[in-house]
């Protein structure tokens, strides 16, 4: 039995891989797959992939592609969810800022440098003409119950996080979402060590096979709006609506998209250089 450690962050967009897992596919096929949840979404698999605390990570696009440039010796092997993430940007229920012009120059709570919430809030800050130097501050405040605190206790004002995610709290009169930002290209890729690749090629095309077949018929599982409903605790109308503006993937990512990931993070300083195509993704 081949030992594979793969990490996502526990959200719906990832119940596919739960599902495989609870059926044993992965063992029916010699492979003993291990789920890690990162509540500190992808600064935190980034990480755990550099030290090979993991093999696998189901991340962010924009993240593993700055990590990948900044030395993180993995690769693209896959986009997992094609369609872009809708970023929520949120104050506490009682602040006094109401629009996104009113957080300019304000504080934003981050999960970590080089996570989503830090690199979108780049992106919600161009899309704004603000000035990248002057109108960002960042406090760290790990994940979201993180978020919670820092928004509530005012050490930061605004909190970047998938909106169907923190919808509950907003419905709990937790957070309340000023805005939403997309992202500019497809949201979720699977990203796996160097190492791994060269090792282990036959069981990563096995592992790839197994998780497609499920999420290329992932909105005709009988019930699956329950099923989210209830395991993620969101309202059965916000899953449907979550389900008609997600696709999955089952091919690789495109050199224009990593042309403009690039491009983008270059431009706003994120990143200080650009990699070659084959640098960043692997061709199964």
């Amino acid at each position: 039995m081949k030992n594979v450690k793969i990490g996502g962050v526990p959200e719906h967009f990832n119940l596919a891989w739960y599902l495989t897992l609870k059926n044993g596919e992965y063992k029916d096929e010699g492979i003993n797959l291990r789920w890690k949840d990162y509540y500190g979404g992808t600064g935190s698999m980034c990480k755990a992939l550099r030290n090979g605390d993991i093999d696998m990570a189901v991340i962010l696009t924009e993240g593993i592609v700055k990590d990948i440039v900044e030395g993180n010796p993995s690769k693209i092997v896959q986009v997992f969810v094609q369609s872009p993430l809708i970023w929520g940007i949120h104050v506490a229920n009682d602040s006094k800022y109401t629009s996104i012009n009113d957080l300019k120059g304000t504080k934003a709570a981050i999960s970590r440098y080089g996570s989503g919430s830090h690199l979108m809030a780049y992106i919600n800050a161009q899309n704004n003409d603000w000035n990248l130097e002057e109108d960002l501050n960042f406090e760290v405040v790990k994940n979201l119950d993180g978020a919670v605190e820092g928004l509530v206790d005012g050490k930061a004002d605004y909190f970047m996080w998938e909106k169907f995610t923190t919808k509950p709290i907003v419905d709990k009169g937790v957070f309340r979402r000023v805005d939403n930002c997309p992202t500019p290209w497809p949201c979720f890729v699977i990203a796996v060590r160097d190492e791994f690749i060269e090792n282990n090629l036959e069981e990563l095309n096995t592992i790839l096979d197994i998780i497609n077949n499920t999420t290329s018929d992932f909105k005709s599982i009988p019930s699956i709006d329950k099923t989210i409903s209830n395991r993620y605790d969101q309202k059965l109308e916000d899953v449907q609506e979550w389900l008609n503006l997600t696709e999955w993937s089952q091919e690789n990512i495109d050199k224009s998209t990593i042309t403009n990931v690039q491009n983008k993070l270059f431009e706003l300083n994120i990143i200080d250089k650009k990699l070659q195509y084959p640098e960043i993704v692997y061709k199964l």
